[in-house]
């Protein structure tokens, strides 16, 4: 695998056609410009109405809140119809209250993927402007530690420069 040069990353990084420059101009065109981005309030412009169903869909149908209430719904029917009702609407075995259980994984089922898909472009996102935001940060660090030293073979030049005329 070829190794990648400071000019194709931060072409990369920038989105953007670069031309010849020495490699600090490229790092200060790198520290100049941001390239994270929030994916949450980028994703929330290009939703639309049904994506918010969904979620919202998704956020009630996967609480506890859901659970225990369509436990009780279900709990009343059974109870309803199997104790209570002499001409129940819906006698044991409980097949209207199948067929509504059906009915409502079969649409829920898809309706739940279609939020999860969602999230994991989402993630998915928010993974490459890790990647990108870590990159930039490799490269500055990078940076930053040869020109530390660049200064610290300077200063012991210097500080041999000064014992010298000290003797």
């Amino acid at each position: 695998m070829k190794p990648i040069n400071k000019k194709e990353i931060v072409k990369m990084l920038l989105n953007q056609d670069i031309d010849q420059k020495s490699e600090e101009e490229l790092l200060d065109m790198l520290v100049d410009n941001p390239i994270s981005v929030d994916v949450d309030k980028m994703e929330e412009k290009n939703m639309t109405f049904g994506d918010k169903v969904a979620d919202k869909l998704t956020e009630i149908a996967g609480s506890w809140k859901f659970i225990i209430g369509f436990s009780f719904f279900l709990i009343a029917w059974i109870v309803l119809n199997g104790v209570i009702l002499t001409h129940a609407v819906d006698p044991f075995p409980f097949i209207l209250l199948n067929l509504v259980l059906s009915c409502i994984a079969a649409l829920q089922a898809p309706i739940i993927m279609m939020s999860q898909n969602r999230q994991a472009k989402k993630d998915s996102l928010r993974n490459k402007n890790d990647y990108k935001t870590d990159l930039k940060t490799e490269l500055i660090i990078e940076e930053l530690h040869d020109k530390i030293d660049e200064i610290l073979l300077r200063q012991r030049k210097i500080e041999k420069e000064i014992e010298k005329l000290k003797k």
